[in-house]
């Protein structure tokens, strides 16, 4: 009961903290439009979070040297880059919508182990990316808010976070000593920060988060602004953190399926916070997409349950 009570809770606090997270990240690129800095800030505080973690001892730390650092380089370049085109199209687009696309990881999930792990899909597995692929189109086709750019920046997040399950699924199979799933997603955005820092520095300049320089933008009230932007960070960190916690507990289809869900939540969310206007086509497309997801993860469940009766056989 205690198990089962503990991951209610992390699942209730992963949809909280992605909620949250989603809706002041927008309010925040709604007047500081410089998303290379937002992120930058996100990777900020997860990394403080993350050193935290290590300094008290509430995790163990991992051995960390040079070697283990060129390895997880290109996860954190895949992140880097994933978690910058989300707040790209989130600054571009509203929230429902960029959800909409990003709908479509499963599609680049099994594009990706195809290409980079071997794994062929089954026919069920490709009939039921059809309606995410179908609704997806639908829904863009419809959207208020559409815009390339914002589009073409949600598909490159699904792109590259897909990449970085592929990399970390090769990583993790290395066993790399006390480097467990919390543990390299904290190592990973400490080197996105890194990574990100400079790039940020450079094309956005230095001082965007001064009181100064947000009164030259028109803003008013920067306090609250930078306030919802620190938040916004420590929820960005805390709902991927909480995730891999999940991840460690529950199988990857289970996980897939609570992601699905995830996203519903979201995008209701966003939509009555907001007020998004959606038109019926749209919501039609959104409808097909997130069910072909669901489809999806019920194919994966039913296959690896299958797989694991053949083994025991």
């Amino acid at each position: 009961m205690g198990k089962t009570l503990l991951l209610g809770g992390l699942f209730g606090g992963w949809y909280l903290f992605n909620i949250y997270f989603n809706l002041y990240n927008k309010q925040v690129l709604k007047v500081f439009p410089y998303p290379f800095t937002c992120t930058a800030l996100q990777f900020a505080v997860g990394s403080l979070l993350a050193l935290t973690m290590w300094t008290l001892n509430l995790h163990e730390k991992p051995k960390i040297d040079k070697d283990l650092i060129i390895s997880v380089l290109p996860l954190a370049i895949v992140h880097t880059l994933g978690n910058l085109l989300t707040n790209v199209s989130l600054g571009q687009v509203a929230v429902s919508f960029t959800h909409t696309i990003k709908a479509m990881e499963p599609f680049f999930s099994v594009l990706l182990s195809a290409l980079f792990l071997g794994e062929s899909p089954s026919i069920p597995i490709v009939l039921s990316l059809l309606p995410v692929v179908g609704g997806v189109a639908l829904a863009s086709a419809t959207e208020v808010t559409f815009n390339w750019a914002g589009f073409l920046a949600a598909m490159g997040s699904n792109v590259t976070f897909q990449s970085r399950n592929v990399f970390s699924k090769k990583f993790m199979g290395k066993k790399k000593g006390s480097l467990d799933n919390i543990n390299l997603f904290s190592l990973i955005t400490v080197l996105s920060f890194f990574l990100l820092t400079p790039i940020a520095l450079l094309r956005d300049g230095g001082f965007l988060l001064t009181p100064n320089a947000m009164h030259a933008m028109g803003i008013i009230d920067t306090k609250l602004v930078l306030q919802r932007a620190v938040f916004a960070g420590f929820c960005f960190h805390a709902y991927q953190q909480v995730s891999y916690m999940i991840l460690q507990r529950v199988s990857p289809v289970t996980h897939s399926i609570g992601n699905c869900l995830k996203r519903v939540i979201v995008i209701v969310a966003s939509v009555l916070f907001f007020q998004n206007p959606m038109g019926r086509q749209n919501m039609i497309g959104t409808g097909i997409a997130l069910a072909g997801v669901f489809a999806y993860s019920q194919v994966k469940r039913i296959q690896v349950a299958n797989s694991r009766k053949a083994a025991a056989a």
